[in-house]
């Protein structure tokens, strides 16, 4: 089962499951986590993968949402699921192949479409970093630089760099053999008629108008919201705004 962090203590509300995206983990997650367990049940995933859950030959999207529903199992079901872009995709299909499992879906800043965009620079990046000259973190922030300009992209990245053993808790092999597939969705069977919230980032391109009509086909009861003023890490920009929105979405339900 995938490894994963609990915050909270269960109750009669349904707990809340969070997945994150791609290359992020479940300690990503961890101040919003801490925050919605002063009222709610939490359950942050490391991603097959990712972080501390074990390394798989596949990365497709049945698989992640087969791994969510053996959480779910283990615990009171149904849950309220959150998920960010890649665990956003795999929420869904989770949603859409489950729906005894979720009680309400957020699904933030995704849409069930292919996108063009790739991510291999970044794998890339982290496949030429020598990690024998890595001493401490900031050693390995300088030698990403000239790959990864962004400071930001580099902080997030190191979040799954283990300095003391000089390895990167991401299978960066099959992630960038199945990088198609994560990019894309599947044609999946299954339709979710419970709330469904797609929050996206005002200044992100994710979720597009175009997408809605094939969300609302897939999601009936779809609702469709915008955070001004962020990107595709809405969460990380800002994440009060984030977490405003996480609860009166869930708490709506209840």
């Amino acid at each position: 089962m995938l490894n994963y962090v609990e915050h909270g203590q269960q109750t009669d509300a349904p707990s809340i499951l969070i997945v994150h995206g791609l290359f992020g983990s479940a300690r990503n997650w961890g101040v919003i986590a801490k925050r919605l367990s002063s009222d709610h049940h939490v359950i942050a995933v490391d991603m097959r993968n990712h972080g501390e859950s074990d390394w798989q030959d596949s990365h497709n999207y049945f698989d992640l949402a087969k791994d969510l529903a053996e959480v779910i199992r283990q615990f009171k079901a149904p849950m309220n699921v959150l998920g960010h872009s890649m665990g956003g995709k795999a929420a869904m299909v989770l949603a859409l192949q489950n729906p005894d499992l979720v009680n309400r879906l957020l699904v933030a800043d995704i849409a069930p479409v292919s996108y063009g965009h790739t991510q291999m620079p970044l794998i890339h990046a982290m496949r030429a970093l020598d990690l024998s000259m890595v001493e401490k973190r900031s050693d390995a922030d300088r030698l990403l630089t000239a790959e990864v300009p962004e400071a930001s992209v580099r902080a997030f990245l190191l979040q799954s760099l283990d300095v003391k053993a000089r390895r990167w808790r991401l299978n960066l092999d099959v992630l960038a053999a199945e990088m198609d597939k994560v990019l894309g969705f599947p044609a999946v069977e299954g339709l979710f008629d419970k709330p469904a919230l797609f929050l996206s980032g005002g200044k992100s391109d994710y979720v597009l108008p175009e997408h809605r009509s094939g969300i609302k086909a897939l999601f009936t009861d779809a609702y469709f919201a915008k955070i001004p003023g962020v990107g595709h890490w809405l969460h990380a920009e800002k994440p009060r705004e984030f977490e405003a929105s996480i609860r009166v979405f869930f708490e709506r339900g209840t």
